[in-house]
Protein backbone atom coordinates (compact mmCIF):
# COMPACT_ATOMS: atom_id res chain seq x y z
CA UNK A 1 0.00 0.00 0.00
CA UNK A 2 1.32 3.14 -0.90
CA UNK A 3 -0.11 6.89 -0.87
CA UNK A 4 2.54 8.49 -2.71
CA UNK A 5 2.29 9.62 -6.08
CA UNK A 6 5.20 9.17 -8.81
CA UNK A 7 7.24 12.39 -9.71
CA UNK A 8 5.79 12.01 -13.16
CA UNK A 9 2.30 12.44 -11.42
CA UNK A 10 3.16 15.31 -9.16
CA UNK A 11 4.53 17.05 -12.58
CA UNK A 12 1.38 16.85 -14.27
CA UNK A 13 -0.48 17.49 -11.23
CA UNK A 14 2.08 20.86 -10.56
CA UNK A 15 1.48 21.84 -14.34
CA UNK A 16 -2.88 21.37 -14.22
CA UNK A 17 -2.52 23.61 -11.05
CA UNK A 18 -0.49 26.36 -12.56
CA UNK A 19 -3.06 26.15 -15.82
CA UNK A 20 -5.74 26.57 -13.17
CA UNK A 21 -4.61 28.87 -10.95
CA UNK A 22 -2.69 31.34 -14.15
CA UNK A 23 -5.37 30.62 -16.61
CA UNK A 24 -9.05 29.81 -14.82
CA UNK A 25 -9.02 31.13 -11.40
CA UNK A 26 -8.43 35.17 -12.84
CA UNK A 27 -11.26 34.96 -15.65
CA UNK A 28 -13.56 32.21 -13.76
CA UNK A 29 -15.94 35.05 -12.49
CA UNK A 30 -16.15 36.82 -15.76
CA UNK A 31 -17.19 33.52 -17.59
CA UNK A 32 -19.54 32.65 -14.75
CA UNK A 33 -21.00 36.09 -15.16
CA UNK A 34 -21.55 36.18 -18.76
CA UNK A 35 -22.56 32.34 -19.27
CA UNK A 36 -19.29 32.01 -21.76
CA UNK A 37 -17.99 29.34 -23.15
CA UNK A 38 -14.56 28.70 -22.53
CA UNK A 39 -13.48 27.94 -26.11
CA UNK A 40 -9.65 29.58 -25.52
CA UNK A 41 -8.91 28.28 -22.33
CA UNK A 42 -10.49 24.80 -23.35
CA UNK A 43 -7.84 25.10 -26.59
CA UNK A 44 -4.87 25.93 -23.95
CA UNK A 45 -5.51 22.96 -21.91
CA UNK A 46 -5.62 20.74 -24.66
CA UNK A 47 -2.41 22.35 -25.99
CA UNK A 48 -0.87 21.64 -22.75
CA UNK A 49 -2.12 17.89 -22.68
CA UNK A 50 -4.79 18.33 -19.81
CA UNK A 51 -7.91 17.13 -22.09
CA UNK A 52 -8.85 13.65 -23.17
CA UNK A 53 -7.04 11.69 -20.72
CA UNK A 54 -8.80 8.52 -21.45
CA UNK A 55 -7.14 8.09 -25.04
CA UNK A 56 -4.92 5.54 -25.17
CA UNK A 57 -1.45 6.06 -26.25
CA UNK A 58 -1.46 3.86 -29.44
CA UNK A 59 -4.29 5.94 -30.50
CA UNK A 60 -2.39 9.06 -30.03
CA UNK A 61 -3.16 9.62 -26.56
CA UNK A 62 -1.27 10.56 -23.73
CA UNK A 63 -1.37 6.84 -22.17
CA UNK A 64 -2.52 8.46 -18.74
CA UNK A 65 -3.68 6.00 -16.20
CA UNK A 66 -7.16 6.77 -14.43
CA UNK A 67 -5.47 7.70 -11.16
CA UNK A 68 -3.62 10.27 -13.21
CA UNK A 69 -6.66 11.31 -14.93
CA UNK A 70 -8.41 12.22 -11.65
CA UNK A 71 -5.39 14.64 -10.66
CA UNK A 72 -6.01 16.64 -13.27
CA UNK A 73 -9.67 16.62 -13.35
CA UNK A 74 -9.41 17.77 -9.55
CA UNK A 75 -6.68 20.76 -10.67
CA UNK A 76 -9.21 21.93 -13.17
CA UNK A 77 -12.33 22.07 -11.41
CA UNK A 78 -9.63 24.31 -8.49
CA UNK A 79 -9.80 26.57 -11.04
CA UNK A 80 -13.52 26.61 -12.16
CA UNK A 81 -16.24 23.49 -11.86
CA UNK A 82 -18.25 25.27 -14.87
CA UNK A 83 -15.34 25.15 -17.08
CA UNK A 84 -14.15 21.77 -15.82
CA UNK A 85 -17.81 20.22 -16.82
CA UNK A 86 -17.06 21.14 -20.31
CA UNK A 87 -13.60 19.64 -20.06
CA UNK A 88 -14.41 16.55 -18.30
CA UNK A 89 -17.21 15.84 -21.05
CA UNK A 90 -14.83 15.15 -23.45
CA UNK A 91 -13.93 11.86 -21.46
CA UNK A 92 -17.42 11.60 -20.84
CA UNK A 93 -17.83 11.28 -24.71
CA UNK A 94 -15.23 9.35 -25.75
CA UNK A 95 -14.69 6.74 -22.81
CA UNK A 96 -17.62 4.74 -24.83
CA UNK A 97 -15.34 4.62 -27.55
CA UNK A 98 -12.17 3.00 -25.95
CA UNK A 99 -14.24 1.10 -23.64
CA UNK A 100 -16.85 -0.39 -26.44
CA UNK A 101 -15.07 0.65 -29.78
CA UNK A 102 -12.94 -2.31 -31.80
CA UNK A 103 -9.83 -0.72 -33.19
CA UNK A 104 -10.94 0.92 -36.50
CA UNK A 105 -13.43 2.73 -34.77
CA UNK A 106 -10.91 3.83 -32.04
CA UNK A 107 -8.62 4.92 -35.22
CA UNK A 108 -11.06 6.54 -36.68
CA UNK A 109 -13.16 8.91 -33.69
CA UNK A 110 -10.17 9.04 -31.19
CA UNK A 111 -7.15 9.77 -33.40
CA UNK A 112 -8.25 13.02 -34.31
CA UNK A 113 -8.70 14.65 -30.75
CA UNK A 114 -4.96 13.90 -30.25
CA UNK A 115 -4.45 15.62 -33.99
CA UNK A 116 -6.37 18.99 -33.52
CA UNK A 117 -8.19 20.44 -30.99
CA UNK A 118 -12.38 18.98 -30.81
CA UNK A 119 -14.97 18.92 -28.81
CA UNK A 120 -17.32 15.56 -27.74
CA UNK A 121 -20.59 15.37 -26.40
CA UNK A 122 -22.14 12.41 -24.20
CA UNK A 123 -25.71 12.03 -25.04
CA UNK A 124 -28.02 9.54 -22.64
CA UNK A 125 -30.06 11.97 -20.35
CA UNK A 126 -33.52 12.02 -22.42
CA UNK A 127 -36.64 14.87 -21.21
CA UNK A 128 -38.77 12.36 -19.70
CA UNK A 129 -35.52 10.18 -18.53
CA UNK A 130 -32.56 10.86 -16.21
CA UNK A 131 -32.03 8.58 -13.54
CA UNK A 132 -34.43 6.17 -15.36
CA UNK A 133 -31.62 5.77 -17.99
CA UNK A 134 -33.12 2.58 -19.14
CA UNK A 135 -35.80 4.01 -19.64
CA UNK A 136 -34.78 5.46 -23.27
CA UNK A 137 -37.27 6.50 -25.59
CA UNK A 138 -35.39 7.68 -28.47
CA UNK A 139 -34.69 5.02 -30.82
CA UNK A 140 -32.10 3.56 -33.57
CA UNK A 141 -33.83 1.50 -36.11
CA UNK A 142 -31.88 -0.34 -39.33
CA UNK A 143 -32.41 1.56 -42.19
CA UNK A 144 -30.73 -1.31 -44.61
CA UNK A 145 -27.10 0.60 -45.09
CA UNK A 146 -27.05 2.76 -42.17
CA UNK A 147 -29.36 3.57 -39.03
CA UNK A 148 -32.00 5.74 -38.56
CA UNK A 149 -32.14 7.74 -35.45
CA UNK A 150 -35.56 9.59 -33.64
CA UNK A 151 -35.65 11.10 -30.43
CA UNK A 152 -34.72 13.73 -28.42
CA UNK A 153 -31.86 14.38 -25.44
CA UNK A 154 -31.38 16.50 -22.95
CA UNK A 155 -28.93 18.70 -20.65
CA UNK A 156 -26.28 17.74 -22.85
CA UNK A 157 -22.81 19.64 -22.33
CA UNK A 158 -21.07 21.06 -24.96
CA UNK A 159 -23.86 20.45 -27.57
CA UNK A 160 -23.69 23.58 -29.09
CA UNK A 161 -19.71 23.07 -29.89
CA UNK A 162 -19.53 19.16 -30.26
CA UNK A 163 -17.84 17.74 -33.18
CA UNK A 164 -18.81 14.36 -32.36
CA UNK A 165 -21.48 12.77 -30.82
CA UNK A 166 -22.00 9.68 -28.42
CA UNK A 167 -25.57 9.00 -28.32
CA UNK A 168 -27.70 6.19 -26.72
CA UNK A 169 -30.73 4.97 -28.27
CA UNK A 170 -32.78 1.53 -28.02
CA UNK A 171 -33.93 -0.80 -30.88
CA UNK A 172 -36.65 -1.51 -29.47
CA UNK A 173 -38.48 0.17 -26.14
CA UNK A 174 -39.77 -3.46 -25.12
CA UNK A 175 -36.50 -4.82 -24.19
CA UNK A 176 -35.60 -2.06 -22.19
CA UNK A 177 -32.04 -2.41 -21.14
CA UNK A 178 -31.65 -5.03 -23.33
CA UNK A 179 -32.07 -2.68 -25.99
CA UNK A 180 -30.29 0.26 -25.97
CA UNK A 181 -27.43 0.58 -27.88
CA UNK A 182 -24.18 3.15 -28.15
CA UNK A 183 -23.30 4.82 -31.61
CA UNK A 184 -21.04 7.93 -32.91
CA UNK A 185 -22.41 10.47 -34.71
CA UNK A 186 -21.66 13.81 -36.44
CA UNK A 187 -23.43 16.41 -35.15
CA UNK A 188 -23.40 18.26 -38.36
CA UNK A 189 -25.64 15.04 -40.10
CA UNK A 190 -29.09 16.32 -41.59
CA UNK A 191 -32.09 15.99 -39.32
CA UNK A 192 -29.64 17.13 -36.37
CA UNK A 193 -31.19 20.18 -34.24
CA UNK A 194 -29.51 21.60 -31.07
CA UNK A 195 -31.63 23.66 -28.56
CA UNK A 196 -30.74 26.84 -27.20
CA UNK A 197 -28.02 27.06 -24.26
CA UNK A 198 -30.13 26.20 -20.77
CA UNK A 199 -29.76 29.74 -18.40
CA UNK A 200 -28.26 27.77 -15.26
CA UNK A 201 -27.52 28.17 -11.64
CA UNK A 202 -23.97 27.63 -11.81
CA UNK A 203 -21.74 25.68 -13.90
CA UNK A 204 -22.75 28.83 -16.12
CA UNK A 205 -19.19 28.40 -18.24
CA UNK A 206 -20.03 25.06 -19.56
CA UNK A 207 -22.76 24.44 -22.81
CA UNK A 208 -25.46 23.25 -22.00
CA UNK A 209 -28.37 22.47 -24.43
CA UNK A 210 -31.57 19.45 -25.68
CA UNK A 211 -30.66 18.02 -28.89
CA UNK A 212 -33.41 16.65 -31.22
CA UNK A 213 -32.66 14.02 -33.91
CA UNK A 214 -35.02 13.64 -36.83
CA UNK A 215 -34.61 10.98 -39.08
CA UNK A 216 -30.63 11.19 -38.44
CA UNK A 217 -29.01 8.51 -40.99
CA UNK A 218 -25.68 7.02 -39.56
CA UNK A 219 -23.53 4.64 -41.26
CA UNK A 220 -23.29 0.84 -39.96
CA UNK A 221 -20.14 0.77 -38.57
CA UNK A 222 -20.61 3.49 -35.84
CA UNK A 223 -22.09 1.21 -33.67
CA UNK A 224 -20.25 0.63 -30.57
CA UNK A 225 -20.52 -3.04 -30.45
CA UNK A 226 -23.56 -4.85 -31.06
CA UNK A 227 -27.04 -3.92 -30.98
CA UNK A 228 -28.33 -3.44 -27.26
CA UNK A 229 -24.63 -3.62 -25.79
CA UNK A 230 -25.13 -0.28 -25.27
CA UNK A 231 -26.50 -0.15 -21.69
CA UNK A 232 -23.43 -2.62 -20.61
CA UNK A 233 -20.81 -0.02 -22.32
CA UNK A 234 -22.70 3.04 -20.68
CA UNK A 235 -22.15 1.32 -16.81
CA UNK A 236 -18.90 0.66 -17.68
CA UNK A 237 -18.28 4.00 -18.51
CA UNK A 238 -19.90 5.65 -15.64
CA UNK A 239 -17.47 3.21 -13.32
CA UNK A 240 -14.65 5.08 -15.07
CA UNK A 241 -16.24 8.28 -14.92
CA UNK A 242 -18.20 8.88 -11.99
CA UNK A 243 -14.71 9.10 -10.24
CA UNK A 244 -13.63 12.13 -12.54
CA UNK A 245 -16.83 13.63 -11.58
CA UNK A 246 -15.83 13.21 -8.03
CA UNK A 247 -12.68 14.77 -8.26
CA UNK A 248 -14.23 17.58 -9.44
CA UNK A 249 -16.23 17.83 -6.94
CA UNK A 250 -13.07 17.25 -5.00
CA UNK A 251 -11.27 20.29 -6.39
CA UNK A 252 -14.29 22.33 -5.55
CA UNK A 253 -14.25 21.72 -1.97
CA UNK A 254 -10.00 22.16 -1.95
CA UNK A 255 -10.53 26.06 -3.42
CA UNK A 256 -13.29 26.45 -1.04
CA UNK A 257 -11.36 25.26 1.77
CA UNK A 258 -8.38 27.01 0.82
CA UNK A 259 -10.30 30.31 0.77
CA UNK A 260 -12.09 29.76 4.25
CA UNK A 261 -8.40 29.34 5.86
CA UNK A 262 -7.16 32.57 4.64
CA UNK A 263 -10.34 34.49 4.87
CA UNK A 264 -10.37 33.32 8.50
CA UNK A 265 -7.07 34.41 9.14
CA UNK A 266 -8.08 37.92 7.75
CA UNK A 267 -11.50 38.63 9.30
CA UNK A 268 -11.65 39.97 13.00
CA UNK A 269 -14.02 39.64 15.39
CA UNK A 270 -14.40 40.70 18.74
CA UNK A 271 -10.29 41.58 18.65
CA UNK A 272 -8.83 38.53 16.88
CA UNK A 273 -9.45 36.65 14.19
CA UNK A 274 -12.46 34.24 13.42
CA UNK A 275 -9.85 31.68 13.02
CA UNK A 276 -9.14 31.49 16.57
CA UNK A 277 -13.01 30.94 17.51
CA UNK A 278 -13.51 27.34 17.87
CA UNK A 279 -16.85 27.70 16.09
CA UNK A 280 -15.26 28.70 12.38
CA UNK A 281 -12.15 26.00 13.62
CA UNK A 282 -14.46 24.03 13.60
CA UNK A 283 -16.20 23.89 10.29
CA UNK A 284 -12.82 24.52 8.97
CA UNK A 285 -12.04 21.20 10.71
CA UNK A 286 -14.95 19.48 9.03
CA UNK A 287 -14.14 20.80 6.11
CA UNK A 288 -10.20 19.11 5.93
CA UNK A 289 -11.55 16.14 6.99
CA UNK A 290 -14.15 15.85 4.58
CA UNK A 291 -11.51 16.48 1.57
CA UNK A 292 -9.25 14.23 2.84
CA UNK A 293 -11.88 11.24 3.00
CA UNK A 294 -13.14 12.18 -0.50
CA UNK A 295 -9.56 12.58 -2.08
CA UNK A 296 -9.27 8.84 -0.65
CA UNK A 297 -12.32 7.65 -1.91
CA UNK A 298 -11.59 9.27 -5.97
CA UNK A 299 -8.05 7.75 -5.49
CA UNK A 300 -9.11 4.66 -4.82
CA UNK A 301 -11.56 3.84 -7.40
CA UNK A 302 -9.66 5.49 -10.40
CA UNK A 303 -6.36 2.98 -8.91
CA UNK A 304 -9.56 0.03 -9.21
CA UNK A 305 -10.02 1.14 -12.80
CA UNK A 306 -6.54 0.69 -13.65
CA UNK A 307 -6.27 -2.56 -12.19
CA UNK A 308 -9.25 -3.65 -14.35
CA UNK A 309 -10.79 -4.31 -11.05
CA UNK A 310 -15.04 -3.62 -10.83
CA UNK A 311 -14.82 -0.37 -9.15
CA UNK A 312 -19.33 0.12 -9.39
CA UNK A 313 -19.38 0.51 -5.68
CA UNK A 314 -16.13 2.82 -4.82
CA UNK A 315 -16.98 4.73 -7.72
CA UNK A 316 -20.61 5.33 -6.30
CA UNK A 317 -19.57 6.00 -2.69
CA UNK A 318 -16.66 8.49 -4.11
CA UNK A 319 -19.03 10.26 -6.29
CA UNK A 320 -21.63 11.02 -3.53
CA UNK A 321 -19.56 11.70 -0.85
CA UNK A 322 -17.66 14.06 -3.04
CA UNK A 323 -20.61 15.95 -4.51
CA UNK A 324 -22.29 15.65 -0.68
CA UNK A 325 -19.70 16.89 1.04
CA UNK A 326 -18.86 19.79 -1.57
CA UNK A 327 -22.35 20.94 -1.11
CA UNK A 328 -21.75 21.36 2.24
CA UNK A 329 -18.11 22.66 2.39
CA UNK A 330 -18.83 25.44 0.13
CA UNK A 331 -22.07 26.23 2.01
CA UNK A 332 -20.10 26.48 4.95
CA UNK A 333 -17.55 29.01 3.59
CA UNK A 334 -19.96 30.91 2.46
CA UNK A 335 -21.20 30.66 5.92
CA UNK A 336 -17.69 31.63 7.64
CA UNK A 337 -17.40 34.99 5.09
CA UNK A 338 -20.71 35.80 6.11
CA UNK A 339 -22.34 38.72 4.22
CA UNK A 340 -19.62 39.14 2.05
CA UNK A 341 -20.08 35.17 1.03
CA UNK A 342 -23.28 36.10 -0.40
CA UNK A 343 -21.76 38.68 -2.41
CA UNK A 344 -20.81 38.33 -6.38
CA UNK A 345 -17.87 40.09 -5.55
CA UNK A 346 -16.37 37.47 -3.47
CA UNK A 347 -15.55 33.92 -5.15
CA UNK A 348 -17.73 31.92 -2.60
CA UNK A 349 -21.08 31.96 -3.91
CA UNK A 350 -20.15 30.63 -7.24
CA UNK A 351 -18.06 27.87 -6.03
CA UNK A 352 -21.59 27.02 -3.81
CA UNK A 353 -23.86 27.42 -6.70
CA UNK A 354 -21.68 25.17 -8.92
CA UNK A 355 -21.70 22.41 -6.42
CA UNK A 356 -25.22 21.48 -6.54
CA UNK A 357 -25.01 20.55 -10.20
CA UNK A 358 -22.38 17.41 -8.88
CA UNK A 359 -24.87 16.11 -7.05
CA UNK A 360 -27.53 15.77 -9.93
CA UNK A 361 -25.63 15.17 -12.72
CA UNK A 362 -24.01 11.70 -13.87
CA UNK A 363 -26.28 10.10 -11.36
CA UNK A 364 -28.15 11.84 -8.59
CA UNK A 365 -26.90 11.18 -5.14
CA UNK A 366 -29.86 9.46 -4.16
CA UNK A 367 -29.05 6.99 -7.61
CA UNK A 368 -25.59 6.54 -6.13
CA UNK A 369 -27.32 5.56 -2.96
CA UNK A 370 -29.30 2.75 -4.91
CA UNK A 371 -26.38 1.54 -6.91
CA UNK A 372 -24.41 1.07 -3.19
CA UNK A 373 -27.56 -0.55 -1.66
CA UNK A 374 -27.41 -3.10 -4.57
CA UNK A 375 -23.94 -3.86 -4.45
CA UNK A 376 -24.26 -3.95 -0.56
CA UNK A 377 -26.99 -6.70 -0.58
CA UNK A 378 -25.60 -8.75 -3.52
Amino acid sequence: MDFSLSSEQREIQDLAYKFAKNEMIPVAHEYDEQGKFPTEIFKKAWELGLLNTCIPAEYGGSGFSAVDGVLICEALAYGCMGMNSSFMANDLALLPIVIGGNDAQKKKFLTPFTEEFKIASFCLTEPGNGSDAGGIKTTIKDGGDHWIINGEKMWITNAGYANLFVVYGTIDVNLKHKGISAIVVDPKSPGIEVGKKEDKMGHRASDTRGVRFNNVKVAKENMLGKPGEGWAIAMATLDHSRPLVASSALGGSQHALDLSIKYSKERNQFGVAIAKHQAVQFMIAEMGMKVACARLLVHKAAWMCDQGERNTEIASYAKAFASDSCMQITTDAVQIYGGYGYSREYPVEKLMRDAKLLQIYEGTSQIQRLVMARELLK
